[in-house]
This record gives C-alpha cells, sequence and structure tokens, in this order.
C-alpha cells in the first residue's frame, strides 16, 4: 500500500529507493539500432569504393578493361585454371578490334597481366556486393538498422547492382566496329555513378557519427548560404570529375602537354575536325581537355569563394573543414598541371584520381558541418 504524501509535501518529490534513471525522449526511442556498428560497417564499404575507384583507374590506365569479354557475374568469380583455359580467353580476346588494330602479336604472358588487372577489378566488385549483402540482411535480420534508415541502406545496394550492369555497358561499347577502347561518355557515367555511391555512404557516415537528437538540434543552427553554396561547390566538382573520365577514356592527357597554353595558343587547333561536330565534345583530345581544364579553373574559382564564405563561420569546426577543402583543391590544381606536363605517367594520374576521391568526401564533409554545425563553447566561438 502506497504511502500517503503530506498535504504541503513538495510535489514531484519521490523517495530515493523510487527514482530511475532518464532513458531518453520519444525523438530517440526506437530510432537508435546499431548505429556505431553500422557506421563502421559503411566505412569498410567507403575504403573499398576507394580501392575499386583506383583498380579502376589503372585497369584504364594499363588497357585491360577489354582483356575479359564476357559477362559472368557468378561463373566469372573463377580465373582460368589451366593452359586450356587461358588459351580460350585469350582467343576470345583475339577477335575484338583492340587486338587485331593494337596489340596484335601480343603474347600469352603479356594478356596475362591485363587479364588479372581486369579480373581484380570485377572480383572486387563482387567482394564490395557481398559485403554489402552480409551487412545489410545481417542487420536487417537482427533489427539493429535505425528507423527511416532500411531504404537508404538498402538503396546503397540498388545501386551497386546497377554499377555492375553500367560497368558490362560500358566495355561491351569496345568489343565491336572498329573502337580501341570503351566508349568515353560511358566511362564517365561509370565513374560518376561510383562517385554518387561513395557520396551517399559518406554522407550517411556522417550522419550516423551523431544521434537523432543533436542532428536535429543541430539543424536549428545551420547555416542555409553556407550550405546552399557548397551543394553547388559539389555539383561544379562532380561536372569536374566526368569531365576528368571523359579526359581518361581518350588519352587526352598525353597531348597537348604545354601549360598554360595548349598547343602555344589558348585554344588547342583541331578542336572541331570529327564529324558530326558533337562527337568532338567526347572523342576530340584537344577539345576535351580544354574542357577539364577551363572546368578545373572555374571550380577553383568558385572554390575560393566558397572558402571565403566559409570562414566567416561562427563556428570553429565549420571553419576547419573549409580550410581543409581549399587546400586539398589548390594541391588538386597543382597535380593536374603536374598530370599533363608530365605525360600523364600512371604513378600522377593516380594520384590525381584519388586527390578528386579525397576532395569529393571533404566538399560532403563541409556541407554536412554547414547543416548540422557542432556544437562548441563560447571560448572555442571566439
Amino acid at each position: 500500500m502506497a504511502e500517503k504524501r503530506k498535504l504541503f509535501e513538495e510535489v514531484g518529490a519521490e523517495p530515493p529507493k523510487e527514482r530511475t534513471a532518464p532513458t531518453g525522449g520519444m525523438i530517440d526511442a526506437g530510432r537508435r539500432g546499431a548505429r556505431g556498428a553500422i557506421r563502421v560497417w559503411l566505412m569498410v564499404l567507403f575504403a573499398l569504393v576507394v580501392v575499386m575507384i583506383g583498380v579502376g583507374g589503372l585497369t584504364r590506365l594499363t588497357d585491360s578493361g577489354l582483356s575479359i569479354t564476357e559477362w559472368r557475374p557468378v561463373t566469372g568469380a573463377l580465373p582460368p585454371l589451366d593452359a586450356a583455359a587461358w588459351e580460350a580467353e585469350f582467343e576470345k580476346y583475339r577477335q575484338i578490334p583492340e587486338y587485331q588494330l593494337q596489340n596484335k602479336g601480343m603474347s600469352l604472358d603479356e594478356f596475362k597481366v591485363i587479364y588479372w588487372w581486369e579480373w581484380g577489378h570485377r572480383q572486387l566488385g563482387r567482394v564490395i556486393g557481398l559485403v554489402w549483402a552480409i551487412g545489410f540482411f545481417g542487420f536487417l535480420a537482427a533489427r539493429q538498422i535505425p528507423q527511416g534508415w532500411t531504404g537508404r541502406l538498402f538503396g546503397l545496394g540498388v545501386l551497386g547492382g546497377l554499377q555492375g550492369a553500367v560497368g558490362w555497358w560500358m566495355v561491351s561499347s569496345g568489343l565491336g566496329g572498329e573502337m580501341l577502347d570503351v566508349a568515353s561518355y560511358r566511362l564517365a557515367i561509370h565513374l560518376g555513378l561510383a562517385f554518387v555511391i561513395l557520396g551517399f555512404i559518406a554522407w550517411y557516415v556522417y550522419a550516423l557519427g551523431r544521434d537523432e537528437r543533436d542532428l536535429m538540434q543541430a539543424r536549428r543552427e545551420a547555416e542555409p548560404k553556407l550550405f546552399s553554396m557548397s551543394t553547388g561547390l559539389l555539383h561544379f566538382a562532380f561536372l569536374q570529375i566526368l569531365l576528368g573520365a571523359l579526359v581518361a577514356g581518350i588519352d587526352a592527357g598525353r597531348t597537348f602537354n604545354d601549360w598554360p597554353l595548349m598547343a602555344g595558343s589558348v585554344f588547342p587547333p583541331n578542336a572541331f575536325d570529327l564529324e558530326p561536330a558533337w562527337r568532338n565534345f567526347f572523342e576530340n583530345a584537344g577539345l576535351v581537355q580544354f574542357m577539364h581544364r577551363m572546368a578545373g579553373y572555374l571550380l577553383f574559382i568558385f572554390g575560393v569563394v566558397v572558402w571565403l564564405r566559409g570562414r566567416k563561420s561562427p563556428n570553429a569546426d565549420t571553419r576547419f573543414r573549409f580550410n581543409l577543402v581549399f587546400a586539398v583543391m589548390f594541391l588538386q590544381v597543382v597535380i593536374g598541371i603536374v598530370t599533363v606536363v608530365y605525360f600523364a605517367p600512371t604513378e600522377i594520374a593516380l594520384l590525381h584520381q584519388i586527390g578528386a576521391v579525397i576532395l569529393w568526401a571533404l566538399i560532403l564533409r563541409a556541407r554536412f558541418a554547414a547543416r548540422y554545425p557542432k556544437r562548441q563553447s563560447i571560448r572555442e566561438g571566439n
């Protein structure tokens, strides 16, 4: 039987033995899930996609992308296991234009080198799909996915499957006709989708690093103008990435190797030699490199404008994020110039591509900081 309260006893007073620890508000109820574990899983996926982009770049730079002429998502996981199997694969390669017009006379040992690059690229794609499936369905079965996150995490798997199909669509463009490489615009779509996937993963990692209550409170202190400008910077950087893929697709980085001019002039000669005219925007090395250069200059100028705005943020963490973006953007411009001047050597070209990945993630992080600024003390704000 409950003990009677005194008439003037303080409202809300409870005996110590009946006090319970706070369990959190309705905002957090049912939403927590395994946020930390899912975040680690996404970080692993992020790292794998970065490696995938690097391996894809090396596959392109070593002209290995057409060495496997069939798309076998399951059985293709096994490489040739004996001499007869190797000879059969080599014979398939001999039937495509790249061998007949460019690599005629290649030895089986030389073929094996490019085959392993492409096989490794595809195998890594399978590994990424497996890691996603194990993680997603594991968390789903354990009911550990936070509320509102199931669709987002499932969407990553859908995008990954689409990426595999786009990859084969890209490769198939170089298996017939007179093309020696894959279509550059298909390469751009393939790389662009990889960066889209990477962007979603990065954003989710940032969001899962803080609980829902914190994010809702932080959004009240967001900087809408800075967020909008950083969104524009993100889109501009994406365009530059696509243009970089066009450059890589036709080896345009190994032509017009003077800087800041191109063959001694601002605009490259013979920029519209191909017919019909639209082909020049995808296949003319001079025009494609010119577009990449000009977009790079404009991106840097806009990046400076966004950085200057970011420096005015009252939040120290936000200012730091935009400082990082500016520093890496400047470094990326320098690496791009060096890549051109030295005829796009494999090591520097790969460094330039990885630099784009780092810059992409940093722009996303700065954008996130503008939308969800971290709390700071009054002293830190000074």
